[in-house]
Formats: C-alpha cells, structure tokens, sequence
C-alpha cells in the first residue's frame, strides 16, 4: 500500500462516542481561512506549546499554499463547515529517522471529551502504516497528561522524560516527553484479526 492508495478512502466519516458524524479529510489549499479560525478557537495557553505562530494568518495560509503531504500530512475533521480537529503525520522522506513519522493532535475545545482526538490519531497509525513506516513518535510538554493518556490508549509508551528541557513560547520551562508506538507490517497486522 502507498500514501496515495491510503489517501483515496478520503473524505471519510468518523463517528464519535457520542454519535457525532464528522468528515475527515486531508488539508486542501482552500482551507486557510477555516484552518487559522480553527487556531484562533484554541485556549491560549495551549498555543504556547506549538512550535509555530498558529495565531497569525500568514503562517497557515504559507502552509495551505505549499502542501507536500509525503511531509506533512494534516488531517482535518470537519463538521460542516467548521474544522474541529487536526492530526498531522510528519515524516522525513530520508536520512536516519525516514522510518520514524511524528504526530501531533488538536481538537476545538467544544468538540473534546468525545473521541475525537483518538480518532484521529487512528486514522493517521493506519496511514503510516499505509507509508511503510515502522514507528511513531509524538513529543509534548510534561503537564499534557490528557494528550498523553490518549496516545498511551492508542499504544503509544513513554520513551524518555527530560525534566526542564524545552521552554513554551514565554520562555517557561518545562518536562520534555517523548512517547512512541512501534508499528505493526501489513502482514503483521492482517493476522491479528
């Protein structure tokens, strides 16, 4: 299987716990606008720990404008015409990690608690297996235990913690976690059903 194969079951529909359908579906060049209110909606103090200035317009529509989806795959949940969640696989196309992708997860606030972040972090392990990848990482900031007990339902495991190692975009300090999740081949993975 490829990215391009994986990619074809989209648009796709999630059904949350609670019942709620949403349409999941790759970033399009369209979305810039829909995509940078979906930041805006994000309480502040959590974009203190994204690595960008999602909160300026010229950064979001910079990435709609230059998609490269084998890099950066940004995997949108919409429920009508709002964007309520995004999970993105990263991945280096070559050197010493080309086998290791990166994930990081978002959801709107009034959309939490429902199942919408692990679902999409689903969608994305089975589209980097899809890619032939043999492991996923995700990094957060110590106090995000409700991401990382998301991931660790998912089967992701603490790797390292590095105490005060990375500081939010106030310069704080905090705990650096690394979680991983190895990922199981095609083979593998049809013949555990």
């Amino acid at each position: 299987m490829s990215l391009e194969s994986a990619l074809d079951e989209y648009p796709k529909e999630l059904r949350l716990r609670d019942g709620l359908a949403v349409q999941a579906r790759p970033l399009e060049p369209d979305d810039h606008a829909a995509f940078h209110r979906f930041f805006i909606a994000l309480p502040p103090p959590e974009l203190l720990y994204i690595k960008h200035r999602v909160t300026e317009p010229d950064v979001v529509r910079t990435w709609c404008e230059s998609i490269d989806l084998g890099r950066n795959l940004p995997l949108l949940a919409w429920n009508g015409e709002t964007i309520v969640g995004v999970c993105t696989l990263h991945q280096n196309l070559g050197g010493w990690k080309r086998h290791i992708g990166r994930v990081s997860v978002h959801v709107h606030p009034q959309f939490r608690g429902r199942g919408l972040a692990q679902a999409l972090v689903g969608e994305i392990v089975d589209i980097a297996r899809a890619c032939s990848l043999e492991k996923l990482e995700a990094e957060f900031i110590g106090t995000q235990d409700g991401a990382m007990k998301v991931f660790g339902l998912i089967g992701f495991s603490e790797l390292t913690r590095l105490p005060a190692y990375v500081k939010d975009m106030q310069a704080i300090t905090h705990d650096y976690v690394l979680m991983g999740l190895d990922l199981l081949t095609d083979d593998e993975f049809a013949g555990m059903g």
